[in-house]
């Protein structure tokens, strides 16, 4: 199957889950999250705020910005690219590309300190393969922090046994 055959398969697989269906089939993904041993020990994570689509991240965000964790957050910018800014609650968001809630915190350019990056996607296979949204924002990011420790969430309707790669197309470390 095409990447853009998959991505149809996966909207339409979506849309038969009502969106409290959808948060309900968080629950147990993000639970799962909060007690990884990488977001444990981590000081500094790279997460998403979710779509009503995606894996709901909301909650655990501010979870582990009260354990006192440093959460970074992606901004879409000009040319495919996007930036990561920290968040400091909810009232620091603002709507922006795609109707994505981000951060108006702090821009990070220093990557150094991230220790482990949340990756949403499409679809993930069994080799921790990710089929992103098809624009390209996150393989060109993760490019630029190849060593992080990379957990892609989705729900188990996305997973497959196997998904088409490009060679710039970055491969996760772990799903959930």
């Amino acid at each position: 199957m095409e990447k853009s055959q998959l991505r149809k398969e996966i909207r339409e697989r979506k849309r038969q889950f009502s969106s409290d269906k959808l948060a309900e089939l968080s629950l147990s993904i993000i639970d799962c999250l909060l007690k990884h041993p990488k977001i444990i020990a981590a000081k500094t994570i790279l997460m998403y705020y979710s779509l009503p689509d995606e894996v709901n991240t909301h909650e655990a965000i501010n979870i582990l910005t009260r354990q006192g964790k440093k959460i970074l957050l992606p901004v879409v910018i000009d040319n495919g690219l996007m930036e990561i800014r920290q968040y400091n609650g909810e009232e620091d968001l603002r709507t922006g590309a795609y109707g994505i809630k981000e951060p108006i915190g702090k821009l990070i350019t220093d990557y150094s300190d991230i220790d482990v990056a949340v990756v949403p996607g499409m679809s993930f296979d069994v080799s921790c393969n990710r089929l992103g949204r098809g624009k390209g924002y996150y393989d060109r990011f993760l490019q630029q922090i190849p060593d992080i420790y990379k957990i892609g969430i989705c729900f188990d309707f996305q997973k497959m046994k196997s998904i088409p790669t490009d060679k710039h197309d970055i491969r996760m470390n772990e799903i959930l």
